[in-house]
């Protein structure tokens, strides 16, 4: 009897898993929301994605959610996508726009699902969900509330970030504030070894300003991952700076779109560059209480494309298990100074 593809990829999935835990690869750590595993443990990973999030609401009301509804929504969901294969899921839900720690614990616990959240503060949509704080503080003092929650845990849990999350607007010359922010993430980076994971989009000053800052501070590219780099239209510059070693995070994933994702994907693989390449959907469990925004379409839809269209199981499994590990594994990345 025919395996049916997908199938069949999370069983190939599944043996490479094992292997690799055999192997015992230690690579570094990765904080989950119920404790720190080591990052071959990760399995297959969707890289970006919210849990649940209340983007859109006023800062006072972002960290409230009605528990009772998000668990009987996003429970069953997530359980969902771990019969399609996921084993772990990022969450770039920031503080001051929904990121409760102790929320995606329980879900986590529920599902089976390792959960990863993050430190940092989101600097896009006009600055809305930046802490009045952070406009007078220096970039030292703003890191060190990160690093506490590194070293000590969120908001009095025992739950660590696993990652930085940082963002700028879209179309817009990065300002004071961005630039600070920037800072307090390669100064937390250096003192943890958490990746920064930034929202950047097509905002190319905002990438030149991130590059130059990275130089300066001897940051390998490693350690920093473009987070909707999809939204660029010129693949040049993906091109060359995942030859330089920066992650390229395609996170818009529909089932509307694979084709220009199929498309993209090949010219990394004809590259050689599918090991710098991140795969997810910016989907939302509980997008300020509404429906979800699904994230499923790698598997049900993306996934059957790339394997008739000339990918195999090992670059489907480079992609979603061998880069999230090392992209996210804790160490601190600096170039030879």
């Amino acid at each position: 009897m025919k395996i049916p593809i997908v199938k069949r990829f999370l069983l190939i999935n599944l043996i490479l898993l094992l292997i690799a835990c055999q192997e015992n690869q230690n690579r570094g750590q990765i904080n989950t929301v119920k404790g720190s595993i080591d990052s071959s443990g990760l399995g297959l990973t969707l890289t970006h994605e919210h849990i649940m999030s209340n983007y859109g609401k006023a800062i006072t009301a972002t960290s409230t959610y009605d528990s009772l509804k998000l668990f009987e929504q996003v429970i069953p969901y997530v359980k969902r996508l771990k019969a399609l294969g996921v084993q772990s899921i990022f969450d770039c839900t920031t503080a001051y726009f929904g990121r409760r720690s102790d929320l995606l614990e329980i879900i986590s616990d529920a599902t089976g699902v390792q959960i990863i959240t993050n430190t940092g503060f989101y600097g896009a949509a006009n600055d809305r969900y930046i802490p009045e704080f952070a406009y007078t503080a220096t970039a030292k003092s703003i890191s060190e509330i990160w690093i506490d929650e590194f070293e000590n845990g969120i908001d009095g849990t025992h739950i660590k970030p696993g990652f930085i999350k940082m963002a700028f607007d879209d179309g817009k010359p990065p300002s004071a504030i961005d630039q600070k922010l920037f800072e307090a993430g390669m100064l937390t980076h250096l003192s943890t070894g958490l990746t920064m994971a930034v929202h950047t989009g097509n905002n190319r000053e905002a990438l030149n300003l991130q590059i130059d800052l990275l130089n300066a501070h001897n940051i390998d590219p490693s350690a920093w991952i473009w987070t909707h780099a999809n939204k660029v239209e010129d693949d040049t510059i993906l091109i060359d700076l995942a030859a330089k070693g920066a992650w390229i995070s395609l996170d818009g994933v529909k089932a509307s779109n694979t084709k220009e994702y199929l498309k993209r994907l090949k010219l990394f693989k004809q590259k050689k560059l599918l090991h710098k390449v991140l795969l997810s959907h910016d989907g939302n469990g509980f997008p300020s209480g509404g429906a979800i925004r699904d994230f499923n379409a790698i598997f049900e839809n993306l996934i059957p494309e790339m394997l008739e269209n000339g990918f195999t199981e090992d670059d489907i499994n480079q992609i979603l298990v061998e880069n999230p590990k090392e992209a996210f594994r804790v160490g601190i990345r600096q170039t030879d100074v």
